[in-house]
């Protein structure tokens, strides 16, 4: 339970990053550009400042979540950012909502809730042994490189942006999988983490997904990179969690179906929810905020080229 609210938090904080970000640089003239011109106006903007806090919180209460929970409970979790990002949208915002939100919404909690309710049986405290480390690293590695492979020059912007988006989420749930390791090896002592290499792999696999997800947004409509990175993220973990920490799911073949229907269900619910004018306009215009001078952002095309 406890792992469970540390995750929701997490997301939250996930969600208020990207209202804060946005609110932090809609203000910069388009003198500023980006880079260094736009930093040092962001830094004169308090709002800024209030959503690094928001990150720097979300990345301690997701490492937390991790160091109570599994990877396949927590990281799942995290795609309740869409949901908060919505409530927030609406209520502090008063942007509309359509059927996209509610049906979104409800299916995502339903299949949330339904995995999480049948699947957890516990584990998840193996401390990964060195050939493990091999085989999901370069599993990893090989996924990245088709994903990469598969965004051809010739391809559609949506194909894409879709598999920059799934390159970038894979390198996210290896993250994750090294914060997991590096709760692991805190347990055992805080200087254990400075004798081992997964806290440096934190940094490399994050920073490798940071650089993915640009390419995601620059490349095509942000549904469709906003779609894989939702997906693609859960699944992925879930998935090192079981074979890398020893996750356990309950056995039978009832209970596996179960759980196949649940996470269906769960991402069906979040393509519902990456299509919403609230989600894509509201990430648009964060990207392209760093360059327009206003209060009240228009509307931006669906496949505005934009990079976060």
């Amino acid at each position: 339970m406890v792992a469970i609210l540390l995750a929701i938090c997490a997301a939250l904080c996930n969600a208020l990053t990207t209202i804060f970000q946005r609110l932090g640089v809609e203000t910069a003239p388009d003198t500023r550009g980006r880079g260094l011109k736009l930093m040092h106006h962001v830094m004169h903007r308090p709002v800024w400042y209030v959503g690094l806090a928001a990150m720097v919180a979300s990345f301690f209460l997701q490492a937390s979540a991790l160091g109570f929970g599994s990877l396949s409970v927590v990281q799942p979790l995290m795609v309740t950012e869409l949901l908060f990002l919505v409530i927030i949208l609406h209520f502090w915002f008063g942007a509309p909502l359509g059927w996209r939100e509610a049906v979104g919404t409800v299916l995502t909690v339903a299949g949330l809730a339904g995995f999480l309710a049948m699947s957890n049986a516990g584990g998840g405290t193996t401390f990964p042994t060195t050939s493990g480390w091999v085989i999901v690293i370069s599993v990893c590695s090989a996924a990245v490189v088709i994903c990469v492979v598969c965004t051809s020059r010739r391809s559609s912007r949506a194909w894409r942006s879709a598999w920059f988006g799934a390159a970038g989420a894979i390198s996210f749930a290896l993250s994750a999988s090294f914060t997991k390791a590096t709760t692991i090896l805190f347990s055992y002592g805080f200087w254990q983490i400075f004798e081992h290499w997964e806290p440096y792999g934190i940094v490399v696999a994050g920073l490798a997904g940071l650089m993915f997800t640009q390419d995601a947004f620059h490349a095509g409509p942000i549904t469709a990179s906003q779609a894989t990175l939702t997906i693609v993220d859960p699944i992925v973990s879930i998935v090192i969690g079981v074979g890398l920490f020893g996750d356990q799911l309950r056995g039978g073949i009832g209970a596996l179906a179960f759980d196949a229907v649940a996470l269906l269900v769960m991402c069906a619910g979040l393509l519902v929810l990456t299509q919403s004018p609230l989600i894509a306009g509201s990430a648009a215009r964060e990207q392209l905020g760093i360059s327009r001078n206003v209060h009240k952002p228009p509307k931006i095309p669906e496949d505005s080229r934009s990079g976060r």
